[in-house]
């Protein structure tokens, strides 16, 4: 460039700043036009049916699919949308994980051990009798059992997830008061699943009724017993009033997990994500439902004693028989189902040593604080 041709310095300057300004802003649109495909990729507009096996009218167990529902949508900022459907809309209740295997919906909500006809190792990540307490299962499940259930659910197309928890329930209600094994005997009760082919060796004729009709079916003598699951829910169907002796506790499951089952080829479709949002949100929904349960049932318990309901103990000598019917199934199982040896070894054993350290830390500051509560 001639000296003729030199810019004076402002000229320069001003040349130099919009030279920055442009290739400024050439980066932030490139830029832009990177992230943006990246974003639209990330978070697609999607729309999932979700069939629940849980009616309305349990509105923690279906609260908390609700709220589950609720967070994919919020964190997704209205992309993911997931339209909640009651039993009957698009599967039938214990038809929900059928609904998932065959792609009818995208995923459902429910209690693995529904679908224990299938196979009994389903019943596993529910919870089983004298299993972990529902805070060991939470631990198994997060140390490694997510990973073992999932190998097994991918035979019937399904990825699961954990998605809440009843916490350890009742033992049911019973129209005469239970204090030895053999008055079990002929006992027409309200129980299926795992739990009702342990309680058909001690002689118990396991009958299968939905929520809506064990009232009717107490009332008028069709069942001798019913199991549902804690004061809570069980107030609301008003059990009490057919059948004064309640039960305790629920030593078929310490505690019932439900989980969300999606459909395999739609999980596997979603982007990292929104796999991961799934994972988020049923972890929430996870604590949601059993702080809900833990809020709400020491109030009803209160209630239905003060209505007249007699709160009555498993005898040792039950409990005992119980426990021996219990694991002479899981023996047979074990010898002839090697899916569900696998899982149940696994879970024993993680079992035995969390009461070494329960005995140690929870138990018994639980139990001091049981004996002391009314001091202050």
């Amino acid at each position: 460039m001639a000296d003729d041709d030199v810019l004076p310095c402002s000229v320069v300057g001003d040349h130099q700043m919009r030279r920055r300004e442009i290739l400024t802003s050439g980066l932030g649109l490139a830029a832009t036009a990177v992230a943006k495909p990246a974003i639209a990729q990330s978070m697609p507009d999607l729309r999932w049916r979700l069939t629940s096996s849980f009616p309305p009218s349990l509105d923690v167990i279906y609260g908390a699919a609700e709220a589950f529902t609720k967070a994919v949508a919020e964190a997704s900022d209205n992309k993911f949308q997931i339209q909640l459907l009651p039993p009957g809309e698009a599967a039938e209740a214990l038809q929900a994980a059928d609904a998932v295997t065959n792609g009818s919906v995208e995923m459902c909500q429910t209690a693995s051990y529904y679908y224990v006809a299938k196979d009994p190792t389903f019943a596993l990540a529910t919870g089983v009798p004298f299993g972990p307490n529902s805070r060991m299962q939470n631990a198994w499940m997060y140390a490694g059992g997510i990973d073992l259930m999932n190998e097994f659910y991918s035979q019937y197309n399904i990825y699961a997830l954990p998605a809440g928890n009843t916490g350890c329930q009742m033992g049911g209600w019973f129209r005469k008061e239970i204090k030895y094994p053999n008055e079990l005997n002929g006992l027409k009760m309200r129980i299926g699943g795992f739990a009702g082919r342990v309680m058909q060796k001690l002689g118990v004729v396991p009958c299968q009724f939905s929520g809506a009709e064990i009232y009717s079916a107490l009332e008028k003598g069709m069942l001798d017993a019913a199991a549902w699951v804690s004061p809570h829910d069980d107030e609301k169907l008003g059990l009490g009033k057919v059948s004064p002796y309640y039960f305790f506790p629920a030593w078929w499951s310490g505690g019932a997990m439900l989980h969300n089952f999606i459909n395999l080829e739609k999980w596997h479709s979603l982007t990292p994500a929104y796999q991961a949002l799934l994972r988020i949100a049923s972890d929430q929904t996870n604590v949601w439902m059993q702080s809900k349960y833990d809020a709400e049932n020491p109030l009803a318990l209160k209630r239905l004693v003060n209505a007249g309901v007699r709160l009555k103990p498993f005898p040792p000598l039950v409990l005992d028989a119980c426990l021996k019917a219990s694991f002479e199934l899981y023996n047979q199982l074990s010898a002839t189902n090697p899916e569900f040896k696998k899982v149940w070894d696994a879970i024993l054993t993680f079992r035995n040593d969390q009461y070494l350290w329960w005995q140690l830390a929870e138990y018994s500051y639980d139990t001091y604080l049981i004996q002391t509560r009314t001091r202050s």
